[in-house]
């Protein structure tokens, strides 16, 4: 069945509410667009039994390069949630009920008492005990599903992972640099071919709200059975580029960058942690010049920042470092104030 945009289909939108019990039949039924998403409409309902956010995957991302991506992966964020919310109670969404014509689903709506850590972090309040949180958390995550054969199962949506993670931040920016494609190509065949955990696939700080019981970590439509690398170092990219961004704030940054290295490190039992960090040290350096030079380039950074992360991070790939401590070490001598 199509795909239908729930912006244009009100009646849609209440037959969901009403199917799940949480809208009267006489009661009416109005959706409000929220910001802030590429991949998804996202709308708030406001009802007798309470606010909802309706989350509905669209089939092309808001970004300005073509980026076309199946809307099945709706079912992979659902999975997500529902698996980990007993391994992080409080910590991610709780689904309340899904809708597979529409292919939506719905959740409680979290309201003000609820910050965006990213709002945040460009906001030049950097909270390091909040990082650590969210370290430990995703350590949690990755070591209550790692090695386990039926999540590998369920989560094997290689597809889909590709379509949006590797393709648009690591092959694409192979393309920007021809000279540095083999190793980026390496990374993606690497990437693609680790599974050990179950990966959340975009822990950035957009996707986070702080919360009054700590992080909330959201927007899980890339989950797959793979690389715990890839959560760690998508999510240390962010404090790297911010810091890029606001030099003044960078030593704050990198402390953060570290508190949630320290965090996660302590679950990791299902290989050894000089093998995972040293992925996660060669992956890092191509992540970051992929936010500025993939599809999905990060709208924050001026043109001479964009340079300057360009001029850090293609040493870095093309020397790989060995920890994240090398990388650290680099970023400050060349942002931080």
């Amino acid at each position: 069945m199509p795909n239908v945009d729930l912006s244009q289909d009100p009646a849609g939108l209440r037959r969901i509410f009403l199917a799940l019990g949480l809208a009267k039949p006489a009661e009416d039924v109005h959706a409000q667009p929220l910001t802030g998403g590429v991949s998804s409409g996202i709308y708030r309902v406001d009802l007798r039994s309470g606010s909802y956010c309706v989350k509905q995957a669209l089939p092309r991302l808001k970004v300005a390069k073509e980026w076309l991506v199946p809307v099945e992966r709706v079912f992979a964020e659902i999975g997500y949630l529902r698996t980990v919310e007993p391994i992080v109670p409080g910590h991610v969404p709780r689904v309340l009920g899904e809708d597979d014509a529409t292919r939506s689903f719905v959740m409680p709506f979290l309201g003000a008492e609820y910050r965006n850590w990213k709002s945040d972090l460009l906001a030049g309040r950097v909270d390091t005990t909040l990082a650590s949180t969210v370290g430990d958390i995703l350590g949690r995550i990755h070591a209550g599903t790692a090695d386990d054969t039926a999540l590998a199962a369920r989560f094997a949506n290689d597809a889909n992972f590709h379509a949006l993670r590797l393709e648009p931040y690591l092959v694409e920016t192979a393309r920007e640099h021809p000279e540095l494609a083999g190793r980026l190509h390496a990374l993606v065949d690497r990437t693609a071919h680790t599974r050990r955990v179950l990966v959340h696939g975009d822990v950035s700080p957009k996707n986070i709200l702080a919360g009054p019981a700590g992080p909330v970590l959201l927007d899980a439509e890339c989950a797959w059975f793979g690389d715990p690398a890839f959560d760690v170092a998508f999510c240390l990219n962010h404090f790297l580029l911010k810091a890029a961004h606001l030099p003044p704030h960078a030593h704050a940054l990198l402390a953060a960058y570290r508190g949630f290295a320290d965090a996660y490190w302590p679950h990791v039992h299902w290989e050894s942690r000089a093998a995972l960090e040293a992925r996660v040290a060669t992956l890092l350096p191509g992540l970051a010049l992929a936010r500025v030079d993939g599809k999905s380039p990060v709208e924050y950074l001026s043109e001479a920042s964009r340079i300057a992360v360009r001029r850090a991070a293609i040493p870095l790939l093309q020397d790989p470092p060995a920890t994240l401590e090398d990388i650290a070490r680099r970023w400050a001598l060349e942002f931080a104030a």
